[in-house]
């Protein structure tokens, strides 16, 4: 009898380890077709610029899709707000099915939406109104899906486990590209922009579904489930997931915004706006682009766990320092000798370099906002100071810089992403370590202030 104890003791921590591999892999496959639509959305911009939009020169086209990818950023801090209190109230795992459903009707809209040709100003309005469904859904899935996975978590692994969030956005954008890519090889550059790029909004939509399949089985976070049950903070002060609780942390508010803005910039500069500067600038022919992004993307996904993994060895604050010295060294050398090079190796190199810096914030970004806050407030703590800052810094970034080079000044925006970089190393600097003693960790309250 004994025996058989020591053996059922032995096999608990690997079903349990097992079970934390499952709802990881469940969350994390819904952030992919999230962040798929999402990123879907800039791969193909350079295709369908021209459909939703009255004919010009490419960069005015670009100018006027990028806008619109601004416009559902600042939807963001919405969704991280009705969301997050969502989650905190209801659920981690409603919320996360409510964020698909959102992001699977926007993408229908857009793939269904006619050209300006047919239906005239109407085709943009139905374009920045999917954005805005879009918005809403990831500002809403990042902040849910962050708290979600450090929730479920192991301790000690928890830096490791968190990165796939940013796996799965990566590949996510991975998808898109790879879509891309195959598309260009078998429709024509007319055919692409006829009809063409329609396709990958199809793939995002039919992909939701798979997701909201697989999102039914996940198993709700226990931090949640304790913190329901006992009611917490409901019968001695503000409701849990309310603003006026959230103000009640006013100091980690304020560094989630510090941290997030050179963070977000440098990532959106990177991942996003990359592809458009190689055709744009360095005048790189739209197929070879897709495939230099591809490739320093696919490097980038597995810098996450690494990265992750490193952190739970060595904290956070290491890796956030290390982020924000090289980061601000790294930017304008780096797009300088890009915009003079149409070298597809040269250029791989120019894109994978700063990838690998960003990794140190990206792969670590998700757990160190919800190591902040406690179980009550940890949805929307996570998702409203950050989707804020990045609809002001990550969503404006391809529009700052399209504008700065429409006016002349292309070179001003590197040293803009540079400024941005540097005052969030003073953040991280200043900081304190988010891996000790987190409320994550203690299950309860925690500090205010």
């Amino acid at each position: 009898m004994a025996t058989q104890t020591t053996a059922e003791r032995a096999r608990k921590p690997r079903r349990d380890e097992r079970r934390v591999v499952s709802n990881i892999v469940r969350g994390s496959i819904g952030n992919l077709i999230e962040w798929y639509d999402w990123y879907a959305y800039t791969a193909f911009s350079v295709y369908f610029a021209s459909v939703f939009f009255p004919s010009g020169d490419q960069t005015a086209q670009l100018l006027n899709t990028a806008a619109v990818f601004a416009v559902g950023f600042l939807m963001r801090p919405i969704g991280g707000w009705i969301l997050g209190r969502y989650a905190d109230r209801r659920g981690r795992r409603a919320a996360l099915t409510l964020s698909v459903t959102l992001m699977a009707a926007g993408s229908l809209i857009v793939a269904l939406t006619p050209s300006y040709g047919s239906i005239g100003v109407a085709a943009p309005v139905l374009l920045v109104t999917a954005r805005l469904l879009q918005g809403l859904s990831v500002g809403g899935e990042y902040s849910t899906s962050a708290t979600y996975m450090s929730e479920v978590a192991s301790p000690g692994r928890r830096g490791y486990y968190s990165s796939f969030q940013y796996v799965t956005l990566i590949a996510g954008q991975l998808t898109a590209l790879g879509l891309q890519i195959v598309l260009q090889q078998v429709l024509s550059p007319a055919q692409m922009e006829s009809w063409g790029w329609r396709i990958a909004f199809v793939v995002g939509a039919a992909g939701a579904v798979v997701v909201l399949w697989l999102r039914r089985g996940m198993d709700e976070s226990e931090s949640f489930q304790r913190a329901a049950s006992e009611g917490e903070e409901e019968h001695s002060g503000p409701a849990r997931g309310s603003l006026r609780l959230l103000l009640s942390y006013p100091r980690q508010c304020l560094v989630v915004v510090g941290l997030t803005m050179g963070g977000t910039l440098f990532f959106y500069t990177y991942t996003t706006y990359l592809q458009k500067f190689m055709v744009n600038t360095s005048g790189i022919a739209k197929p070879t682009a897709a495939w230099i992004n591809f490739f320093a993307l696919l490097v980038f996904v597995v810098l996450q766990p690494v990265m992750g993994l490193l952190s739970d060895r060595v904290g956070r604050r290491p890796l956030l320092i290390a982020f924000g010295v090289l980061g601000t060294v790294v930017v304008v050398p780096s797009l300088t000798l890009l915009s003079h090079t149409s070298d597809p190796v040269y250029a791989f190199l120019l894109m994978v370099v700063p990838l690998t810096v960003s990794s140190l914030y990206t792969s670590i970004s998700a757990v160190v906002k919800a190591e902040l806050f406690p179980t009550s407030i940890r949805a929307l703590g996570v998702g409203l100071p950050y989707a804020l800052t990045v609809a002001v810094f990550g969503g404006t970034a391809e529009y700052v810089a399209l504008w700065f080079k429409n006016a002349g000044h292309e070179n001003w925006y590197f040293y803009y992403v540079t400024a941005c970089v540097l005052i969030s190393l003073l953040v991280y600097i200043r900081m304190r370590e988010t891996s000790e003693a987190s409320p994550l960790d203690e299950g309860v309250s925690g500090s205010r202030g």
